[in-house]
């Protein structure tokens, strides 16, 4: 008979040793794996592992991987287990609710909504096409305008759901579904898209480590930002300098039109990310795809008659799409924020914390693209869109049981309550205690008395 080899153990205090590149291990229920080497091919990104490095991620790997996955992490063992590994009565509480959904099969229940958004899609492309080419109304150019901005919107959900999951019949052809909808349609990386969203999900709020709130110098939407923190996603300083300090002083005011125009910006993110030194996955394929949108979208506007029509045609489409810009950051700029690394064993507690959910009819799913159960989509978000209303009682039960925040608010409530939060950050901007150097136009706008 052979023996049985003898199990090694460490601390989780030992275990956080290992946290930088080249040396990687991760803990999944107790047990350790060496990830130093495969990070880089991570499918969902290198930065996601780091950020978690060095922890027992359990939890985040069960809301991200299908059950299909575990089989994989024979390859990674390193024979070492935690010896004071323990499980939380809420991480104990949001496994056996992940366990109930999975054996009730809503992961694997899509629906036709993909289905549904790519014809919707196709039908408005070619009313915008029509509208353009056949008719010399200005009213009728407009309304194009607008169609194209709806398009937009229905293209980045449908490369957020084949993103988080599969809604094709294969991964290659759900590859395709990103490229097209993301690359082809919108004009923004799927490739930009998965670096910064995982990122986004993992550190939740996370103000140095979730590049989802970082957009100094224009927005802060804490004081803590004018300590110029160091974003560890980006790598570098977010300077709290005097322009920062102006802009944000009025950034109440100055929301919504930046919104209009905040597709400018993801414009400019992807081709910094596209044309960097990072290892970009699929990065030809992501360029290919951008090289179709900026092929069809100016032939398509230089066919309007006149250079008014045009910038009236692109400013409309940018408009609509501004309502995405703004939903996505109502869901978190008035959450519960934090300085640090994530922390995997307060999974639950933290995505709770920096979520809030948009409560509306369910004919309006639709225009939110599910993505108005915030909460719900954050806890499981391989879950298709068509299963969060289900879920949302259950999650919000979950909420109340171990004392958690659980935000649903309407439309304008959230609109109020993220203004509430721009403006409270905004009035400490101008507090003069506050030192940062000034300037001249500084001084100009802020003089008192």
């Amino acid at each position: 008979m052979e023996m049985e080899v003898e199990k090694k153990y460490i601390s989780a205090e030992e275990l956080k040793k290992h946290k930088k590149p080249g040396d990687l291990w991760i803990s999944i229920q107790g047990k350790v794996y060496n990830v130093s080497d495969w990070a880089k091919d991570h499918p969902g990104g290198d930065t996601i592992l780091y950020n978690l490095g060095g922890q027992d991620v359990t939890d985040a790997f069960i809301a991200y991987h299908p059950g299909t996955a575990w089989q994989y992490l024979k390859k990674f063992s390193t024979g070492i287990y935690l010896k004071d590994f323990e499980v939380s009565e809420v991480s104990k509480d949001y496994r056996r609710m992940a366990t109930e959904f999975s054996k009730a099969g809503l992961f694997e229940k899509k629906g036709h909504g993909a289905l549904c958004s790519i014809v919707i899609i196709a039908i408005m492309l070619n009313l915008v096409v029509y509208g353009v080419l056949k008719s010399d109304s200005v009213l009728v150019h407009l309304i194009c305008g607008m169609l194209l901005g709806m398009l937009w919107i229905e293209g980045a959900y449908i490369g957020h759901d084949s993103g988080h999951y599969q809604v094709m019949s294969s991964r290659f052809y759900n590859n395709i579904a990103q490229i097209v909808a993301g690359n082809c349609f919108t004009g923004i990386s799927i490739a930009w898209w998965k670096w910064t969203h995982n990122a986004h999900h993992i550190a939740c709020n996370s103000l140095d480590y979730d590049p989802d709130l970082q957009h100094i110098p224009v927005f802060a939407v804490s004081a803590k930002f004018f300590n110029s923190i160091t974003s560890i996603f980006y790598g570098r300083v977010l300077t709290f300098d005097p322009l920062a300090r102006l802009l944000v002083s009025y950034q109440h005011f100055t929301y919504y039109p930046v919104m209009m125009v905040g597709r400018v910006n993801l414009f400019i993110q992807t081709f910094l990310l596209l044309f960097s030194r990072r290892n970009v996955p699929n990065r030809g394929l992501n360029i290919i795809g951008i090289l179709v949108f900026w092929t069809w979208f100016p032939l398509l506007v230089s066919c309007l008659p006149n250079w008014s029509e045009r910038v009236m045609f692109v400013l409309a489409a940018f408009a609509v799409t501004s309502l995405q810009h703004i939903q996505f950051t109502l869901n978190h700029f008035s959450g519960d924020t934090y300085l640090g690394a994530p922390n995997a064993n307060d999974w639950f507690e933290k995505q709770a914390a920096g979520t809030i959910d948009i409560s509306c009819s369910t004919w309006m799913d639709w225009f939110f693209g599910g993505l108005q159960f915030q909460l719900e989509h954050h806890l499981f978000p391989r879950m298709p869109r068509g299963q969060l209303r289900k879920i949302a009682p259950t999650v919000k039960e979950l909420c109340k049981k171990h004392n958690f925040p659980y935000r649903s608010l309407s439309f304008w409530e959230a609109n109020m309550s993220t203004i509430r939060t721009l403006r409270n950050a905004a009035l400490q901007a101008r507090d003069v205690s506050n030192q940062v150097p000034k300037n001249l136009v500084w001084e100009a706008l802020n003089t008192h008395g």
